[in-house]
């Protein structure tokens, strides 16, 4: 035998040998051991390490509330008085959500709506302990509200900062769907910063696919942490149960609700005093804003703290404290998180220029701050938006039909012509035209000027619709 031979022999035999000890190895090996599964296996291990942590502080609450309906004629003429019914027939409701505890003394977070007019409240623990609980304060404009059990020492889950979550995180919705006590689901973060869902009046919603149905109301939205990052609210449903969108509260909003009704027993919001509207890509055009974000100020109240700081109509708040705002919501609720007393510097632009103004947070007095929804007609006709208007100088004494204030300066819209320029723009009877191209309107006279100058057909004014005041693009 030649050496080439043996060489041959010895090689194929070693060969032979180092793919049967790696056939023997794969199939003796745990499947779970080869790397290519831990990366699988680490999560589905620490999401039930999750469930185990959280699911002590989440709770069931149970309400019972009286309904009465109105009295029909069978409820007044069933039995002669004084047997007769005139307040129509009441029975007794009873609803079902959840809760999550805030504090190891018995304070516990949930919806305003779970808790809304109720006789009778119980919270059922983790251990099937259930105890009455009473309500400390609640938050119809946030849907969120604390009631509170006559316990100590309760399991708490941490907090978790809702500005920090990304489209795509995973989360938890843990609750108690029609009554299934802890039942847990996953999803990931579909959205974030929602707001003009129609839900409540502050809105900021963390969008989740997690599956939310009637009974999660309450309940905790938690991340891979086990930390709380949102309050579950709400879900978009044609059927009442779950679609792919649910809606919660972010934690940094419940927050601060929680700490204020707690504390006060009510929620004390920030005020500024003024009216705002989103700005578009046209609007930022017209200001002679290169980046279209911010909003603008449409009215300012006297004696407010915009007005003593030095904001005016028509300035564009770009940052509001370092934070960079977007639209009119993100705004409205800075300012309503914001402390009373405290100081904050809005970024600004105005006339060209970029400047900084401090004001001095004020207490909310009512619903002052309004935001308005730009609107914006157009059509294929290059005319004079105004053609075919009829205006007539605006006095004092027509401010309580049209909603105006009487210091207000203007023309009131009295006519328009079917079928002119006018008619398509959106304007309507009534509105208090304020400025033309930023030029102030104080009469008719004005008005006529104002609009012969003009040679576009597209016209941004200011108008004032029932007390809410905003900028318009007008287009024929």
């Amino acid at each position: 035998m030649t050496k080439r031979k043996l060489s041959l022999i010895i090689l194929t035999f070693l060969i032979g040998c180092l793919a049967g000890i790696t056939i023997f190895y794969l199939i003796t090996t745990p499947r779970q051991s080869i790397p290519i599964y831990k990366d699988i296996i680490e999560p589905v291990k620490s999401f039930s390490e999750i469930v185990k942590a959280v699911s002590p502080s989440v709770v069931n609450i149970s309400t019972t509330r009286t309904v009465q309906s109105p009295p029909t004629l069978e409820d007044l003429f069933e039995f002669l008085p004084p047997y007769g019914n005139s307040q129509g027939k009441k029975w007794k409701e009873m609803s079902m959500g959840s809760g999550v505890i805030v504090s190891n003394d018995g304070y516990v977070l949930t919806n305003y709506h779970v808790v809304e007019q109720a006789d009778d409240i119980r919270v059922t623990l983790y251990n099937r302990r259930t105890f009455k609980a009473s309500i400390i304060g609640a938050d119809s404009k946030t849907d969120l509200a604390v009631i509170k059990i006559d316990v100590k020492d309760l399991p708490v889950a941490p907090w978790g900062d809702s500005d920090q979550l990304q489209v795509g995180d995973f989360v938890l919705a843990i609750g108690n769907p029609y009554g299934l006590t802890h039942t847990v689901t996953m999803g990931i973060i579909s959205a974030v910063g929602r707001a003009d869902v129609g839900i409540a009046d502050y809105e900021d919603f963390i969008q989740t696919d997690a599956a939310i149905n009637p009974g999660n109301s309450g309940g905790p939205l938690v991340n891979i942490k086990g930390e709380i990052i949102g309050i579950n609210t709400a879900i978009f449903s044609r059927t009442g149960g779950y679609q792919g969108i649910g809606f919660a509260v972010p934690s940094n909003m419940a927050r601060i609700i929680k700490d204020s009704l707690i504390k006060e027993g009510k929620v004390v919001r920030g005020w500024i005093g003024i009216m705002v509207q989103d700005l578009t890509a046209e609007l930022a055009e017209r200001f002679n804003l290169k980046e279209p974000y911010g909003v603008i100020i449409t009215d300012v109240t006297k004696q407010s703290p915009a007005y003593s700081g030095g904001l005016k109509r028509g300035d564009i708040i770009l940052e509001y404290d370092g934070k960079q705002v977007t639209e009119s919501a993100i705004l409205k609720n800075l300012v309503a998180q914001s402390k009373v007393g405290s100081v904050v510097n809005l970024k600004i632009f105005r006339d060209g220029q970029v400047y900084t103004i401090s004001v001095t947070i004020a207490q909310l007095p009512s619903e002052q701050f309004q935001e308005i929804k730009t609107l914006k007609k157009t059509a294929d006709k290059t005319e004079n938006p105004l053609k075919g208007l009829s205006v007539i100088d605006f006095e004092p004494s027509m401010a309580k039909q049209i909603g105006a204030d009487p210091d207000d300066r203007g023309v009131v819209v009295y006519k328009i012509e079917p079928g002119s320029p006018a008619e398509n723009t959106g304007l309507k009877k009534g509105d208090l035209i304020m400025e033309i191209e930023r030029q102030k309107i104080q009469s008719a006279s004005d008005f006529q000027k104002a609009i012969q100058k003009i040679s576009r057909s597209d016209i941004l004014v200011l108008i004032n619709r029932g007390g809410k005041k905003f900028y318009m693009i007008l287009s024929s």
